[in-house]
């Protein structure tokens, strides 16, 4: 009984230490809730907690022996951050930003698509114009219709954001179209605006020792993508801009103010090069002070994507191609103003060159008065012909049928034709041969180009089986490359009508054939490398950003193989030899 009476004492003893602790919490609960608590409610409302996102970087992207193509640049950006301005300020601190950058010639983010000039207004004519428009006939904004004129939306948006007393027209205007921006970019106290991109080492410093005077004002530092060696390649590796509507609806996890990808390597590998954006938790007092910072998610650079171009190789087929457009547009063919060329590593379908002429300065090509001037080139610089022209292939089609015919058992290597020079079998499509070649056999045929030779190759073979051996080659294919590539031609195949005589034609190259060079080289690849057709490819490989690790690599070993002709050794061989 007595041990029983000792655990009983121990037990009030515990049960009141802890009824006065509870007490305790509950006296400086009420403390703090009732008897303190305007105190610390107005603390509360003087601190300010958000979440923060760190800028995304871009992979890079090299040449296989490591030339850079498109890189990072650190830059400055003047950012508004709107949970330190209050509206009413929000015009004054504008005019002040401008005033500041006026000493240094420094821009402004300028999207409105209205202009003031010599006392009028007039819409803009750049590449934004039209996405800004319809942003501001939404009922989101204006609800107006398109005819609505400039001064008119002026109007409106002078009410829309209070600028009636900004006597200056030019300020004025200046001043909404800040204000536009910063309504069309969804301006918050968790998304800040950038006011003036890229500014220079002087404007910075200066934006920085007034950050007392601009409440609200900072310098942001981030990376802005640069195109080094930027007349390559530049069809091949692309240019990234600012996302547009359809873009930013195709990809909902994007920013308004994002970049992407727009055509070539960056758009094709968007995914990859794109990386991933830091988050963390910021909280400031009514100063302006950081009090703590919790970072959530580690940002992710993006991996860097190295291309199979030998920059060499790459430069000397530049040069040549524009010399012999050139020569050949001087001489014999004054309408040769452009061409291409694609160079392969048989041994795995690997790009080493490929070049269009004419080309553009890719570190240009965002300037709208360089851009519009490229797109009314009549020469149509802007058009990658390496990959998406399709032209007719004229002699180089002859392999293929000739390859055809020894399969098909429609010639042997003792097949001897008469060549006379005007093939005539069909009197509505006669082959002019440009010699006369005399009885000739069909390796000769092939060394000399002989029409007449194989326009009778055609015509035993027939249409439908010239074009199952051209796919089988890759013409009027897809490649398999990674940027973007038109499928090309296929006579026959692709034709809406054909005649028998048509076949005649085809046979040689012409006729409704129009392949890209790059499936040319493709062909010529298959032939070199036995009849086996390999997925022609532009990426060698993918590196973490800092280069350390291989993510992706292609090698001869696992490049895909397309088709395998499965021709008897020795006609391809015979082929191979008339080559």
């Amino acid at each position: 009984m007595q041990k029983d009476s000792g655990l009983n004492r121990r037990g009030i003893i515990l049960l009141i230490i802890a009824l006065v602790i509870f007490a305790g919490f509950t006296a400086r609960l009420f403390c703090w809730q009732v008897v303190e608590g305007d105190k610390y409610r107005e603390i509360a409302k003087n601190n300010s907690s958000y979440s923060l996102t760190s800028h995304i970087t871009r992979g890079e992207i090299f040449t296989r022996d490591g030339k850079p193509l498109a890189t990072n640049r650190t830059i400055y950006n003047v950012i508004f951050k709107k949970t330190y301005i209050q509206d009413k300020d929000l015009n004054s601190t504008i005019i002040k930003v401008f005033n500041i950058l006026g000493t240094r010639n420094e821009d402004f983010v300028d999207m409105l698509p209205i202009r003031y000039e010599k006392g009028k207004y007039s819409f803009t004519d750049d590449d934004m114009t039209q996405d800004c428009l319809k942003y501001l006939q939404s009922e989101a904004m204006l609800d107006t219709s398109v005819y609505t004129l400039p001064e008119e939306y002026i109007e409106d948006l002078v009410k829309r954001y209070e600028c009636e007393n900004i006597e200056d027209k030019g300020l004025q205007r200046d001043v909404i179209s800040v204000r536009f921006n910063m309504e069309r970019t969804n301006f918050s106290s968790i998304n800040d605006y950038i006011f003036s991109e890229d500014v220079s080492n002087d404007m910075m410093q200066i934006i920085s020792e007034n950050s007392q005077k601009l409440k609200g004002v900072e310098i942001d530092t981030t990376v802005e993508r640069e195109y080094k060696n930027p007349t390559l390649a530049p069809h091949i590796v692309g240019i990234v801009g600012k996302i547009n509507q359809e873009e930013y609806e195709e990809n909902p996890d994007y920013g308004m103010d994002d970049l992407i990808g727009k055509f070539g390597i960056e758009q094709a590998f968007e995914s990859t090069l794109r990386g991933k954006a830091g988050k963390a938790y910021v909280e400031k007092n009514s100063n302006g002070s950081i009090i703590r910072t919790v970072e959530s998610e580690n940002a992710e650079p993006g991996k860097s994507v190295w291309l199979t171009l030998d920059s060499g190789l790459q430069k000397i087929a530049n040069k040549a191609l524009e010399d012999n457009v050139n020569d050949a547009h001087n001489t014999v063919a004054q309408d040769c103003v452009a061409g291409a060329v694609v160079m392969l590593d048989v041994r795995d379908f690997s790009v080493l060159a490929a070049s269009t002429y004419p080309s553009y300065d890719l570190s240009k090509y965002s300037g709208y008065k360089y851009y519009s001037k490229l797109s009314k080139d009549k020469t149509s610089p802007l058009y990658s012909r390496a990959f998406d022209g399709a032209f007719a292939p004229g002699s180089v089609f002859k392999p293929c049928v000739a390859l055809a015919a020894l399969e098909e058992g429609k010639a042997d290597k003792g097949t001897y034709i008469t060549c006379t020079q005007n093939y005539d079998y069909y009197p509505t499509d006669i082959v002019r041969c440009m010699g006369y070649h005399g009885a000739i056999s069909m390796d000769t045929a092939l060394h000399v180009s002989c029409n007449y030779y194989f326009a009778e190759m055609g015509r035993r073979l027939g249409i439908e089986t010239i074009y199952s051996y051209a796919e089988k080659f890759g013409l009027g294919m897809l490649t398999g490359v990674e940027i973007g590539e038109s499928r090309g031609i296929l006579a026959g195949r692709d034709s809406t009508s054909w005649t028998a005589g048509n076949t005649v034609q085809a046979s040689i190259g012409q006729s409704d054939n129009a392949f890209t060079p790059a499936q040319l080289a493709t062909y010529v690849a298959t032939i070199a490398n036995n009849g086996k057709r390999l997925r022609t490819h532009l990426v060698d490989k993918v590196t973490t950003y800092d280069k350390e690790y291989i993510t992706m690599e292609n090698t001869k070993d696992n490049i895909e193989v397309e088709s395998n002709l499965a021709v008897n050794e020795s006609n391809l061989k015979y082929v191979q030899e008339g080559l």
